[in-house]
């Protein structure tokens, strides 16, 4: 079953300190769903900007709490089938 992320836009991006879940809304062949992923954004030695999925001790709770958040958004905004 192949799933497809139906726009290049996310359907939100929420943020718990430095650490970000993006919601994507996608489709499979039962129909839309939203799905989530976690990242860290962080600056190279030459300042550009990079995206990690690689999490600390310290990046924990954000994560959680952000992770916590997307439950919260996805379950409101559920599509219905």
């Amino acid at each position: 079953m192949a799933t497809t992320t139906s726009s290049k836009r996310p359907a939100t991006t929420l943020r718990c300190g430095n650490i970000k879940a993006t919601i994507w809304q996608n489709v499979s062949e039962k129909g839309p769903f939203f799905a989530t992923t976690f990242s860290r954004p962080f600056k190279d030695q030459s300042g550009t900007w990079h995206n990690s999925t690689w999490f600390g001790l310290n990046d924990l709770e954000a994560l959680m709490t952000v992770a916590f958040e997307a439950k919260k958004w996805m379950t409101a905004h559920a599509l219905r089938r």
